[in-house]
C-alpha cells in the first residue's frame, strides 16, 4: 500500500513538472483594462536631435559628415539695392534678324539649311527664296519676253543690212540700230533674270544662329523671321523699374544665375514707359559663362547711391521653419545651433543683409544649414 501512494506522488510531482514548463513558454498578457503596450526604444542621446527649446544638439562627427560650414558675421554698411524682374536682349550691335523682302519657297544654301547653335560668318548664304509668282503673271511675263527676243532677231539683221550699206546709209542711222539692239539684250536679261532669280538671305553679323524656323520647300511670306542670330559674347539686359527715380540713382548692379554672379554695367533708361514701367538697359560682363539665352528671364539686383546698415549672409543661410518665418541657424555651442527669426533686404543675387535678429560676432551656418533645418 505505502508503495503505491509513492507511485502517485511521482505522477503528481511530474504533471506539475510538466505544466510549469509548458506555461514558462507561453506569453502572458495582462488582463482587461491594464495593457500599457510596448515599452518605448531607447533614444541615442549621442545622435543629431532636435531639443525642446527648438534648438538642435550636432555632435562634432555629424558636422564634418554633413559638411557643415559656419561664418562670422559682421555689421557693414551696404548700398540699398532693389530686385527688378528683366529678361535678355540681343546686342544690336551684335546681332541681326534675317527677313525675306518677297514672299516665296525656301530652298537650302550652298551649305544646307543652318540649324539653331551653329556658327556662321557675315556674308554667308544661308538659305535662297524662290519668289513666288502667280501663273497669269508669269505666262505674261513669258510672252513679253517672247515679243522682246523677236524685236531683237529684227533689230539684229536691220542692223546687218545697214552696215553692208555703210557707204550710203548714214552713221547716225547705223548708231541708232546698234543702239536699240543693246537695249532690247539688256531688257531680255532683266527681264529673264526676273523669272529666274531667288533672293538669297545672307548672314547680317558674325555669330551662332539663335533661332531657325526654315524647312526646305516651307512657303514663307515677306518680312517674316526665318533667322535670328546673336553673338553670345555680347548681350544686353533690360530690366523694368516702376519708381522712376531709380534711374538716377544707380550705383551698381549685378546678375545671379543659380550660385554665379555677374556684374552689369548700366548703359541707360529710356524715356518711354512700358506696362507703366522705366525699362533700364545693362551690359552684360562675359555672359557666354553663364548660358544666357534670348529671352530669358532674370532677376536684376540694382544697387543704390545710398548706404543702409545690416549683416550681409549668404542666401543659402536663409532657411523657413515650422511658421514659415525667414529664420538662420547660429553656432551657440560647439555642438549646439540655434535658429534666429530675421528680416532681410536683397543685396546681390547671392547674399543677403539681415536687418534685425543677428548681431556682431555670431556664427552663422552658411554650408548645410537645410540639412541642420530638417533635424526632427
Amino acid at each position: 500500500m505505502k508503495l503505491k501512494n509513492t507511485s502517485n506522488k511521482l505522477r503528481w510531482l511530474a504533471l506539475c513538472t510538466t505544466l510549469s514548463l509548458a506555461s514558462a513558454g507561453m506569453p502572458s498578457f495582462a488582463g482587461e483594462g491594464h495593457d500599457h503596450g510596448a515599452a518605448p526604444a531607447l533614444a541615442n542621446a549621442n545622435g543629431p536631435q532636435r531639443m525642446a527649446d527648438g534648438s538642435v544638439f550636432l555632435p562634432k562627427p555629424a558636422q564634418r559628415q554633413l559638411n557643415v560650414r559656419t561664418l562670422a558675421v559682421e555689421v557693414a554698411d551696404v548700398p540699398r539695392s532693389f530686385e527688378l524682374n528683366g529678361r535678355v536682349l540681343m546686342d544690336p550691335n551684335a546681332g541681326g534678324k534675317v527677313q525675306p523682302i518677297n514672299a516665296g519657297r525656301i530652298e537650302p544654301g550652298p551649305k544646307g539649311l543652318p540649324s539653331a547653335g551653329q556658327a556662321v560668318t557675315k556674308g554667308d548664304v544661308l538659305a535662297y527664296v524662290v519668289p513666288a509668282v502667280a501663273p497669269l503673271e508669269r505666262a505674261s511675263q513669258s510672252a513679253q519676253l517672247a515679243e522682246l527676243r523677236a524685236a531683237k532677231s529684227l533689230a539684229e539683221k536691220r542692223l546687218a543690212r545697214l552696215r553692208e550699206l555703210s557707204d550710203t546709209v548714214p552713221r547716225k542711222d547705223i548708231e541708232a540700230s546698234e543702239s536699240e539692239v543693246v537695249s532690247l539684250t539688256d531688257r531680255i536679261a532683266a527681264l529673264g533674270g526676273g523669272l529666274a532669280s531667288r533672293e538669297a538671305l545672307l548672314a547680317p553679323v558674325s555669330g551662332v544662329i539663335a533661332s531657325a524656323q526654315a524647312v526646305t520647300g516651307q512657303v514663307v511670306d515677306a518680312r517674316e523671321l526665318i533667322f535670328e542670330i546673336i553673338d553670345p559674347r555680347r548681350l544686353r539686359i533690360e530690366a523694368l523699374a516702376f519708381d522712376g527715380t531709380l534711374a538716377n540713382n544707380i550705383g551698381g548692379a549685378s546678375l545671379a544665375v543659380g550660385e554665379q554672379h555677374v556684374p552689369l554695367s548700366f548703359i541707360g533708361a529710356a524715356r518711354s514707359l512700358r506696362e507703366q514701367a522705366l525699362p533700364l538697359n545693362f551690359q552684360a560682363q562675359n555672359p557666354q559663362a553663364l548660358g544666357l539665352a534670348v529671352g530669358q528671364p532674370v532677376k536684376v539686383y540694382v544697387q543704390s547711391k545710398q548706404k543702409t546698415s545690416g549683416i550681409p549672409v549668404p542666401l543659402s543661410s536663409l532657411m523657413k521653419n515650422a511658421a514659415n518665418q525667414t529664420v538662420v541657424w547660429v553656432k551657440t555651442a560647439p555642438e549646439k545651433f540655434e535658429p534666429r527669426t530675421v528680416t532681410f533686404e536683397p543685396l546681390d543675387g547671392t547674399r543677403v543683409v539681415v536687418t534685425s535678429g543677428l548681431k556682431s560676432g555670431d556664427r552663422v551656418a552658411t554650408q548645410g544649414a537645410t540639412l541642420i533645418n530638417q533635424i526632427r
